[in-house]
């Protein structure tokens, strides 16, 4: 089996979770092979080795710094092809997402997102796919020959035990047209350690009762090596901004352990957090929907 890996960076380092995705196609048993579109730094690109790449390609070319979906699936498209890629693996991101479904259907592949795990090879390739905002689970039998993963953050343990790897130019002829949305402006989120990447998130809501109040949870936050969050109300307020809001329609993150401070886990909330591998939260209101499970142990 051969495997095809999208990888993106963020301030011109590969992101964690995409190191996680050329992992996890190591881990199915495939010859991996890896791609980034855009500037990108060799040396950087070089160390997807260390879990589990055999090569790298780079498709350098500027048009692609910007996330323009269609062109990104022209380049996967192609890539796969080049490459006679089985599976193509990719980290759930804004970007990601909907390039892999445009990658899909111009494939005729199988495509499945939030993946959490391994597939079970056993008897077929079936995957584990996380639904209804987390609250359940779905195993899906993907019958097609060419297969489309996206998988969710910490779907497994990261380990880097390999080495550099050689970058190849791939050369990929675009025409404008695939560029035929422009963005116009980007605004990036701030701070030392990023929410989507966090192995750590603290986060506050109204019963912080206000702005001024946030200073210990960003020193707690910084003593944790943690990013901060928000509850929905707080950003709307102007406490904290848009970028940390926590929730379904915000950031939905899956740290390691995600603090919940003054937040009273409204069923919005939950389904941006409910991934995360532990969860502490502080209130002192016992009706608060985040401590109803513990009540009914």
């Amino acid at each position: 089996m051969k495997a095809l890996v999208f990888v993106e960076s963020s301030e011109g380092k590969i992101r964690k979770t995409s190191q996680e995705a050329v992992g996890y196609a190591a881990a199915i048993g495939a010859e991996v092979t890896a791609i980034a579109l855009g500037s990108q730094d060799n040396a950087e690109l070089a160390n997807l080795g260390k879990f589990g790449a055999k090569k790298v390609l780079h498709v350098n070319d500027e048009r692609l710094n910007q996330g323009v979906i269609k062109a990104y699936a022209t380049v996967l498209e192609k890539a796969m092809g080049n490459t006679a890629a089985d599976v193509l693996v990719m980290a759930n991101s804004s970007l990601a997402t909907p390039v892999a479904a445009k990658v899909a259907v111009k494939l005729g592949a199988a495509l499945a997102t939030n993946v959490t795990q391994l597939p079970d090879v056993s008897s077929g390739f079936v995957i584990s796919q996380s639904i209804y905002t987390g609250k359940a689970f779905a195993k899906v039998e993907m019958k097609t020959d060419k297969k489309v993963i996206v998988i969710k953050k910490n779907a497994i343990e990261l380990k880097g035990s390999g080495g550099d790897v050689a970058v190849e130019d791939f050369k990929v002829d675009l025409s404008e047209s695939e560029f035929g949305v422009k963005i116009t402006k980007t605004e990036k989120a701030t701070g030392e350690i990023l929410l989507p990447e966090a192995e750590i998130v603290v986060s506050g809501g109204r019963g912080m009762k206000g702005p001024e109040h946030w200073g210990m949870l960003e020193e707690l936050a910084k003593t944790l090596h943690a990013a901060t969050g928000c509850s929905k109300p707080v950003s709307d307020m102007g406490w904290r901004p848009h970028h940390e809001h926590v929730g379904q329609t915000g950031v939905k993150v899956a740290p390691q352990l995600y603090i919940a401070v003054g937040i009273s886990g409204a069923i919005q909330h939950l389904a941006g957090v409910n991934s995360s591998k532990c969860i502490v939260v502080i209130n002192k209101d016992a009706e608060a929907p985040f401590l109803k499970p513990l009540t009914m142990v």
